[in-house]
């Protein structure tokens, strides 16, 4: 039985699963109209699309992985369940990391203004940058599937006792940090991306302070507005990874709930929140949003007019 300290957080993160999921499928849905609309698909249209799928796939690993270690534990301590999910969660979790970054990468070489050389030969080779990362990504594959291979096969040696009672806890930590080696890269990249693009942002704001005209004052609460969706985006970046170190780290203290759910709640943060950040964000999707809530509202009107005249 969960206590209500339990309870209640074991239903904040299923709301922040759902509010995920709505949030990622309604800008993939979008992405998607805009697709036929045009007939053809933008580098940042692609870049969402994979963030969304990506992202909603993470929420569902996360919160269903969660809830079987909670009611049925003796199913995550089958062999098909811990290779299931570890491969299921390195492919979804390492794609939603690179999207996040390529996302972040894109806006630093299109809005930032740096005068450095190396500054300026990346920004005219946006493309090679993208494949350099795609590359970076199957290196990071190719080092997390023999990780969880070996956790396997060590598994295997103590399946007739218990394994946890054999897991070193230097090990089992050891394990996990090549596990995500991959994911530990992109995430130092896109904190490095932020930085640099809060720093073109703010010294570009500083500038524009100078000057006092209507247009002007207009650009600078759009790139005041900007700084603050990227230091959001940091603060639910952090908090992402702190919530799967604890997950994780529940693993070694049996029958530990609460910490398995407040990593569930903290880790299902970024996933739900950033997407409607990018949705506030962006005007097109932002635009969007306003017209299904109109829509949605229309829709509860005419519905309970009908109730009414019955």
């Amino acid at each position: 039985m969960l206590t209500i300290v339990e309870g209640i957080l074991l239903c904040f993160a299923t709301s922040e699963s759902v509010l995920g999921v709505l949030g990622n499928g309604f800008i993939l849905r979008e992405t998607c109209v805009d697709y036929v609309r045009q007939k053809k698909c933008s580098k940042i249209g692609f870049i969402l699309a994979g963030l969304a799928i990506s992202r909603i796939c993470v929420i569902g690993v996360i919160i269903s992985d969660g809830y079987l270690k909670l009611l049925s534990p003796h199913m995550v301590a089958s062999d098909a369940h811990f290779t299931g999910v570890s491969y299921l969660w390195v492919i979804v979790n390492h794609m939603s990391t690179w999207f996040a970054t390529s996302l972040n990468l894109f806006y630093l070489l299109k809005i930032a203004n740096f005068s450095h050389y190396i500054f300026l030969c990346l920004k005219r080779r946006i493309n090679t940058m993208f494949t350099l990362l795609l590359g970076c990504l199957f290196i990071s594959w190719s080092i997390s599937f023999p990780q969880i291979m070996k956790m396997f096969n060590d598994k295997l040696q103590h399946r007739n006792t218990s394994w946890k009672s054999h897991i070193d806890k230097s090990e089992f930590i050891i394990n996990h940090i090549f596990l995500n080696l991959g994911i530990f890269f992109f995430f130092m990249m896109t904190i490095v991306i932020c930085f640099l693009l809060i720093i073109s942002l703010w010294r570009h704001n500083r500038q524009m302070k100078l000057n006092v005209t209507g247009l002007n004052n207009l650009n600078t609460g759009v790139h005041v507005k900007a700084i603050k969706v990227l230091i959001s985006f940091i603060i639910l970046f952090l908090l992402h990874f702190i919530g799967i170190v604890i997950e994780t780290l529940s693993f070694l203290r049996s029958q530990n709930k609460l910490m398995l759910i407040l990593g569930l709640t903290i880790a299902c943060m970024y996933p739900c929140c950033h997407s409607f950040i990018l949705i506030l964000a962006n005007s097109q999707l932002k635009q969007a949003s306003l017209r299904a809530l109109k829509q949605l509202k229309c829709y509860e009107k005419g519905k309970d007019v009908r109730s009414t005249g019955k």
